[in-house]
């Protein structure tokens, strides 16, 4: 959520010749407001846990810390990543500094396995590692991207070279074990000691594309502040896999996948009987207008040039979001959909979570820039989506 709003209010800025700014700068204002009074200054420093270090991340509507405390690895780096950019944001404010480099030190003393490598994927609060059987002994390659992703930002306002080496470490690391040199990308699931599970983990199967987006996310942010060449290579393997291989002719991605890279789908025998009967295969709207972002922040951070191919993918996958998964009554995007056989959208759920509308409206907003003039309108729809956020999705309380 916190990127959505920095890019907005970049973009709010930066468009001053624009015949909307004074609209763009208002919203900008009221970003800020909810960005710092609504949401960092009431997490921080609330949430740095001074006894065992990391984050806490229970809490009730009132603020207060529940008993049940998991440190998961994906909350830990996130928070890193997100303080690192409010100290760039805000660098008169030396709290987001201490504040990301107190994930940065729990990163490194606690979720970093000093006998095996990589990151655990969930200790308790003390920070002693899952005794769940589904985390103790499995790393996630999602998991340790976004610790490459955290660190990154952190090195980046801290010049801190250790953390530097230790992001270059995790990469190498994820590389060395969950890469797949015979069909590229990544495996998810890894025994504790970086064997990769090549035919996935408990009935879950090896490749996703909720892993690989956030992979070239982790990968692009670790190359802004380091430029090495093998990683570079991984970014845009990456980059061609999910815009060419995931995402189908609609402009969605399919959601599984096994090891050659083939779709796991709802008719496919082997992964019957999930926690609903589309949990492999259904539309997730959310990842996919998320996914047109990223892939747009890939292919510029590693100066490919005139990227026609991806800038169009891109665009299909934002204006599928909108034509099949958002609500133009209300602005709010549904969570998931699915195609059945008359060929038609069906919403399976009409639950909005709040990243998958902030997800909606940030990449609205930079699709209305590169289109200003498209007939879908993506201004009035970020603003539209704005305004269903503002009312329904932020605690004003």
């Amino acid at each position: 959520m916190l990127k959505t709003f920095l890019i907005i209010l970049i973009i709010a800025v930066m468009s001053i010749s624009s015949e909307r700014t004074t609209e763009r700068l208002a919203i900008a204002d009221e970003m800020e407001e909810v960005l710092t009074k609504g949401m960092m200054d009431i997490w921080y420093p609330l949430c740095m846990d001074q006894e065992y270090g990391g984050y806490l991340t229970s809490f009730d509507k009132e603020w207060n810390r529940k008993e049940r405390q998991p440190k998961f690895i994906v909350t830990q780096a996130r928070h890193t990543w997100a303080s690192a950019q409010m100290a760039k944001l805000y660098s008169g404010n030396k709290l987001y500094r201490e504040v990301s480099e107190h994930g940065y030190k729990f990163l490194r003393d606690v979720m970093w396995d000093k006998e095996y490598g990589g990151y655990f994927t969930m200790t308790n609060r003390e920070g002693q590692v899952s005794a769940n059987r589904s985390y103790n002994n499995t790393k996630i390659a999602y998991g340790n991207a976004f610790a490459i992703y955290g660190l990154a930002a952190y090195f980046e306002i801290s010049n801190d070279s250790s953390a530097l080496d230790l992001a270059i470490k995790s990469f190498l690391w994820l590389d060395k074990h969950s890469y797949d040199p015979e069909f590229g990308g990544y495996f998810q699931f890894m025994q504790r000691d970086g064997t990769p599970l090549v035919d996935g983990h408990r009935g879950t199967p090896p490749k996703d594309q909720n892993s690989s987006i956030h992979l070239i996310e982790g990968f692009t942010e670790l190359y802004k502040v380091w430029k090495d060449d093998h990683l570079k290579t991984r970014i845009k393997e990456l980059l061609i896999i999910i815009r060419d291989t995931i995402t189908t002719e609609k402009g969605y991605m399919n959601l599984f996948f096994r090891r050659d890279w083939s779709p796991v789908l709802f008719t496919d025998e082997t992964y019957r009987g999930g926690r609903n009967e589309h949990q492999f295969d259904h539309v997730s709207f959310g990842h996919d207008i998320e996914t047109a972002y990223l892939l747009l922040e890939a292919s510029e951070a590693t100066g490919i040039e005139n990227d026609a191919r991806t800038h169009l993918i891109s665009k299909k996958m934002t204006d599928h979001t909108i034509h099949h998964g958002w609500d133009p009554e209300t602005g709010a995007t549904c969570e998931a959909g699915y195609y059945f056989e008359d060929g038609d959208m069906t919403i399976l759920n009409k639950h909005t979570p709040f990243w998958v509308s902030t997800e909606s409206f940030h990449t609205m907003l930079i699709m209305s820039e590169l289109y200003p003039d498209d007939p879908i309108n993506y201004y009035d729809k970020f603003t539209i989506t704005w305004d269903y956020c503002k009312k329904y999705l932020i605690d004003h309380e």
